[in-house]
């Protein structure tokens, strides 16, 4: 499963253009080798951190921490490691130890993780919902529909529902059509369409 431009911002926080110009100076390429641009589950979810880290830290700083892992030779994917902020640094978190990327590199810390997963806000001030629940009743787990936000307790995707509900169809009738989505669902993926609408500066 691969993620177009407009719903990878709305999960990680990105802007459309945080992410071309992340792309163009190669802080994160995406694994999904396609035109148009899609994204794959990991680079959501390091998108996501980096949008995280932007919010308390200059970009510089994070392309510095990013520059260090390849310096060590730590090449897997961005979403293969816990990056977290405490200050004016950068960190990498291993098990029970957190390292300096940026400020002094190599020094071990004492931190305690923050959950980049938890609504935020970003440097734009916009609201970056829940990541695993970008609405109440809308859930992503990576090992459903390859991390594709569905509705609560299905594997209905949202906007299955949302295009549904944009074609006339109200919430409380969604469930002639899938009978286990119930009117909260249905309302929570119209409603999170729009927002990647919104993002993705499409009409709906």
């Amino acid at each position: 499963m691969s993620f177009p431009v407009d719903l990878t911002a709305a999960l990680s926080g990105a802007s459309v253009a945080q992410l071309h110009s992340w792309r163009r100076t190669h802080l994160l390429e995406p694994e999904v080798q396609d035109n148009p641009v899609r994204y794959s589950f990991r680079d959501v979810v390091a998108l996501r951190t980096f949008v995280y880290l932007r919010s308390k830290l200059p970009l510089q700083r994070i392309r510095k921490a990013m520059d260090q892992l390849r310096k060590w030779d730590l090449t897997e994917h961005p979403a293969a490691y816990k990056l977290v902020t405490e200050g004016d640094s950068v960190f990498l978190v291993q098990e029970e130890r957190a390292i300096d990327l940026v400020r002094r590199p190599g020094q071990e810390v004492i931190y305690s993780l923050a959950n980049v997963f938890a609504p935020f806000e970003n440097m734009q001030g916009r609201s970056v919902a829940d990541f695993r629940r970008p609405r109440p009743h809308l859930e992503v787990k990576e090992n459903r529909l390859g991390g594709w936000p569905t509705i609560q307790g299905t594997r209905v995707p949202y906007d299955a529902v949302a295009k549904l509900v944009a074609g006339g169809v109200t919430p409380a009738e969604v469930h002639r059509f899938y009978p286990t989505v119930e009117v909260s669902g249905a309302a929570d993926a119209a409603d999170f369409h729009q927002e990647v609408v919104q993002i993705g500066g499409r009409a709906a």
